[in-house]
């Protein structure tokens, strides 16, 4: 069993939306492709936000995100960031 698991992981992304605003992630699928990307990114070299012990940068990009140190962000947010 996956901990956290997919719904564990959708709230804590989720958790600073208002109410009536829509959510970051609505579905596992989101949250699978940002784990697999910041998992690519600490396999390419990024230095990981914990270091608990964890070796596998699958599961130091879910503890990641479970933790609140990855952010998800919209397409619009990036597009406004550029």
């Amino acid at each position: 069993m996956l901990h956290p698991s997919y719904t564990d992981l959708m709230e804590v992304v989720n958790a600073d939306v208002e109410p009536g605003e829509k959510p970051v992630v609505n579905s596992r699928y989101s949250i699978v492709m940002a784990t697999a990307k910041r998992a690519r990114q600490i396999i390419d070299g990024s230095e990981p936000m914990v270091v608990d012990g964890i070796d596998k940068p699958l599961s130091q990009a879910i503890e990641e995100l479970y933790e609140g140190k990855v952010k998800i962000i919209s397409d619009e947010e990036s597009a406004e960031n550029l």
